[in-house]
C-alpha cells in the first residue's frame, strides 16, 4: 500500500465526527431498523468471529473512518483494525483492515460497511485516475461538481480529496457561481454579473459559465474572476486562453474525459471541473472475507 497524493502537505480531513455519525445512523436504521431476522437465527449470541476488509481490485482508499463507525454504532465490543489509511493506493489482494468482536453484530452491520467505504473509494479511485492523467509538473486542479448523491454530498467530497482532487463549492451559499439559466433569467452575462457584485459580500469571487466566445469577451469586460468554459472544443478553448490572458481563473467543465485531461490541462486552464468524479463513480469491489 503506497500513499502518492498530489495534495503535498495539505491535511486530508474528513467530515467531522457528528456529521459521520448522522449519515451511519440513518443507513443502519434502513438496513437494520426493524432487525436482523436471518442473524438472530442462525447465529448464537455468544459466537464471536474475525474478518478481513480486502481489496478485490486495485484502489484508492477512502471511508476507513466511516467504516469504523458503522461497527461501532452497532456494538461497542466490535475492534476494527485498519492497515491502510484514507487516500493509500491498495493493491488487488491487499488486507485493509481486520473486523474482531461479536459475530452476529459483525454480521448486522457488515452490509452498511462496505456499502460505505466502496462507494467512498470508487470516487477516489476515479479522482486520482484523472489526477494521474495530469502532465507532469501541471499547476491545474481537478475538481468535483454539486452532482452528488442526495445526503451523501459529504462522504463523496471526501472521496475526492482522498484521490487527490479539491472540492468545488459545498453548496448554493458557498460561492458566486452564474450559470447558463442565471444567464437567460437576468438577460444577459453583463447584467448578472453586476447585480453579483452588487449583492455579494466583498470577499466572495464572481465566477461565470459561458458556453460561445461571444459570452467570454462579455464576461471578462464586466470584470468575472472566474470564467467557466463551458464544452469548449480544443480548438476554442485554446481561443478562449489566449483571450483572457491572465485576467481571470479558466474553469473547464462540460465534455472532460479521462483522454481529454492532458490535453485541456497543458492549454493553460486553472481547473477542470467533473461531475462524473460523484455521479458516475462505480463502487469498487471490496469484501469482508472470515477468518
Amino acid at each position: 500500500m503506497t500513499n502518492s497524493s498530489l495534495r503535498g502537505s495539505a491535511p486530508l480531513v474528513p467530515p467531522p465526527p457528528f456529521v459521520i455519525r448522522e449519515l451511519c445512523e440513518r443507513a443502519l436504521a434502513e438496513d437494520l431498523g426493524r432487525g436482523d431476522v436471518t442473524t438472530d437465527a442462525c447465529v448464537p449470541p455468544s459466537l464471536t468471529g474475525r474478518v478481513s476488509l480486502v481489496a478485490r481490485e486495485p484502489l484508492v482508499l477512502a471511508g476507513i473512518r466511516v467504516f469504523e463507525t458503522v461497527f461501532a454504532l452497532v456494538d461497542a465490543r466490535i475492534e476494527v483494525s485498519a492497515s491502510a489509511s484514507d487516500g493509500d493506493r491498495v493493491a488487488k489482494g491487499d488486507v485493509i483492515a481486520g473486523v474482531h468482536g461479536p459475530a452476529g453484530s459483525i454480521l448486522k452491520g457488515e452490509r452498511v460497511a462496505l456499502n460505505f467505504v466502496q462507494r467512498m473509494s470508487g470516487v477516489a479511485t476515479k479522482t486520482r485516475s484523472f489526477v494521474d492523467a495530469l502532465p507532469a509538473g501541471s499547476k491545474t486542479r481537478i475538481a468535483d461538481t454539486r452532482k452528488t448523491t442526495p445526503g451523501l454530498r459529504a462522504l463523496e467530497r471526501y472521496g475526492v480529496r482522498c484521490g487527490g482532487g479539491s472540492n468545488h463549492r459545498d453548496d448554493l451559499s458557498s460561492a458566486v457561481l452564474i450559470k447558463d439559466n442565471h444567464i437567460a433569467a437576468c438577460g444577459g452575462v453583463r447584467v448578472a454579473i453586476e447585480r453579483a457584485r452588487a449583492f455579494a459580500p466583498h470577499t466572495s469571487r464572481i465566477e461565470c459559465e459561458v458556453d460561445r466566445m461571444e459570452q467570454l469577451q462579455e464576461a471578462i469586460d464586466a470584470g468575472a474572476d472566474i470564467v467557466l468554459l463551458d464544452n469548449f472544443d480544443d480548438a476554442a478553448l485554446a481561443a478562449a486562453v489566449a483571450f483572457v490572458a491572465g485576467r481571470a481563473l479558466i474553469e473547464v467543465s462540460g465534455g472532460v474525459t479521462l483522454e481529454r485531461i492532458p490535453k485541456i490541462a497543458a492549454a493553460g486552464v486553472d481547473v477542470i471541473s467533473a461531475g462524473g468524479l460523484t455521479h458516475s463513480a462505480r463502487a469498487v469491489d471490496l469484501a469482508l472475507d472470515w477468518a
